[in-house]
């Protein structure tokens, strides 16, 4: 089995595979103050309520946007599953050409769901990760990272708002009324959702400008179902996209070291 692992500035999220097939995946707060011991202490207990034992554990991959975090998973892995880690970056055999100024200063997470994304629905290609920042990744017909935008996410700028006013509170946007809110909380919670549903469909339509042929559009990250859901412009909804480029890029990694070997 495959353990893999997305830590980003909100969530860590992990995944088991069997083979192709992702069997179980949980997601936890990210906390920089959290050990490699501690991290371990909850990924037995979720491994072990799905009936899994660590040592089922054959391989790990890691992408990781917080380099402390990145740290405690690396430590994790060889303390605990006995596994060292594969770690995402730009100059590992990933399928895909990055054509980005400086690749290695391209986060993991955008590398993983441009690897994730293009495998499962070809190019051209635009993923839209709805998670700390709104990130837009395109790829090309011919499986070229092209680059794309970053904008901040909806998350960070309701509590950049919460924390810079001294009356508008902190919400929860599991739920949007109408565009017209008749009160403090849906007053903001209308302007959130459809001000960044707006922003992420003028962004979509200014990169479909730039590509010769009209691109597939799909959303990931933990607002993709609530904000897909508003948008005919995002038309795939694919929560374990990272997840799933994650494994990609480990089978591409390993078949490569066995080349390597075999010459």
């Amino acid at each position: 089995m495959l353990l893999t692992i997305n830590a980003g500035n909100s969530n860590v999220v992990m995944g088991i595979f069997h083979g192709k097939d992702i069997i179980a995946s949980f997601r936890i707060y990210t906390d920089m103050r959290r050990t490699a011991d501690e991290y371990a202490l909850l990924f037995s207990e979720f491994l072990s309520r799905k009936g899994i034992d660590f040592n089922q554990v054959t391989g790990i991959i890691i992408s990781s946007v917080v380099p402390q975090v990145l740290v405690q998973l690396k430590e994790m892995s060889v303390r605990w599953f006995h596994e060292e880690p594969i770690v995402v970056n730009s100059d590992l055999e990933l399928g895909i050409n990055i054509l980005y100024d400086n690749p290695k200063e391209l986060g993991s997470d955008r590398i993983v769901n441009a690897v994730g994304g293009y495998a499962e629905y070809g190019g051209p290609l635009i993923v839209v990760d709805l998670g700390t920042a709104t990130n837009f990744d395109v790829v090309s017909e011919n499986g070229d990272f092209l680059g794309g935008a970053i904008a901040p996410g909806i998350g960070i700028s309701i509590e950049a708002l919460a924390g810079r006013t001294a009356l508008l509170p902190k919400i929860d946007m599991s739920s949007v009324p109408q565009a017209i809110g008749h009160n403090t909380i849906s007053c903001i919670k209308s302007g959130c959702l459809y001000g960044f549903l707006g922003q992420i469909e003028e962004i979509i339509r200014r990169i479909e400008l730039e590509l010769p042929k009209k691109p597939k559009v799909v959303a990931t990250g933990g607002l993709a179902n609530f904000i897909a859901k508003e948008s005919k412009m995002l038309e795939h909804i694919d929560t374990d996209l990272t997840l799933k480029g994650l494994r990609i890029i480990y089978d591409r990694v390993i078949l490569d070291k066995s080349r390597r070997l075999v010459l």
